[in-house]
């Protein structure tokens, strides 16, 4: 499969989890998918166990090793991993 498709379902389920009505599972997604992106973005992480909403499809991400994320689209509408 194309990384740039693969980067697009990524996107669609990221943008599924941050409306999901039930606090619970939709954290628990958030995490899974956050771990995807970072990874997918080839940045060391693990896991992603913690999350923090900043805005609307902006989050800083902590990992299991240590490491920080800001996780968010930028205006072209990519997926963007910045390490704090």
């Amino acid at each position: 499969m194309n990384k740039w498709i693969k980067t697009g379902c990524l996107v669609f389920t990221m943008w599924i989890s941050f409306a999901s009505p039930s606090h619970a599972q939709g954290n628990a997604a958030l995490l899974k998918d956050l771990t995807s992106v970072i990874a997918l973005l080839g940045m060391p992480c693990g896991q992603v166990v913690s999350a923090q909403r900043v805005k609307d499809n902006d989050h800083i991400a902590t990992c299991k090793d240590g490491n920080r994320y800001r996780v968010f689209m930028n205006d072209k509408g990519r997926v963007v991993a910045q390490k704090q």
